[in-house]
């Protein structure tokens, strides 16, 4: 079809595609297609990602984070009252706040099976020790998937020299305030094998979506 658009998904958007099985992999394509095509969709979890990011920058212990909740829309404060405890609590589990600060982090485009893949972290953490993470947030309701948290973590680690160059890349379930982290037990080479023919399926079902 002239015009089509071509195949292309957030880190967001093919992480939870892997974490789908049978038709439902190819019902979620085919929103994703029409919701780009459309030019629609919005982010609620804006406001929050700024006022975790202020927190950590102004060492203010929560203070924006907790204002955040009268400072949104009426429609999304509900959402926000179930997301503040656990970004509050993952908030304290970063330690010291002198010893943490917010890094520069740069989204990466990658091409995996003929898919093209937006890795694109929500924050950057520095510690005083040298350590430095890319923190993706996990918002949904439901805990992250085994095989979105994989994806996740292994693209992510795929392209940290673009990303945050020496970071660990990190995912945080935002409402259990869980911290992730990769293991060693995963096998890269594997890893990308897998993850290179689901982006192939992606890939096919996004050009033969109506």
């Amino acid at each position: 079809m002239t015009g089509a658009p071509p195949p292309y998904a957030t880190l967001l958007a093919f992480t939870r595609y892997v974490g789908r099985t049978g038709p439902r992999k190819a019902t979620f394509v085919s929103g994703l297609r029409r919701q780009r095509e459309s030019g629609s969709g919005f982010n609620p979890h804006g406001t929050l990602v700024k006022a975790l990011k202020a927190d950590i920058q102004f060492r203010t212990g929560g203070a924006h984070l907790t204002a955040a909740v009268d400072l949104v829309r009426p429609r999304w404060r509900p959402l926000y009252e179930a997301l503040t405890p656990g970004a509050l609590a993952y908030l304290g589990t970063l330690g010291d706040p002198a010893a943490v600060g917010l890094a520069q982090t740069r989204d990466a485009l990658g091409v995996l099976g003929g898919l093209s893949i937006k890795v694109n972290p929500h924050l950057g953490l520095r510690y005083d020790d040298g350590r430095a993470e890319a923190v993706r947030l996990h918002f949904d309701p439901e805990p992250p998937a085994d095989e979105a948290l994989l994806a996740t973590l292994h693209l992510m680690s795929r392209h940290m020299p673009q990303v945050l160059p020496h970071a660990t890349p990190v995912v945080v379930d935002v409402r259990r305030a869980q911290v992730h982290r990769p293991t060693p037990q995963t096998n890269p080479e594997d890893l990308d094998r897998w993850l290179a023919g689901e982006a192939a399926a992606f890939a096919a079902m996004w050009t033969t979506a109506a």
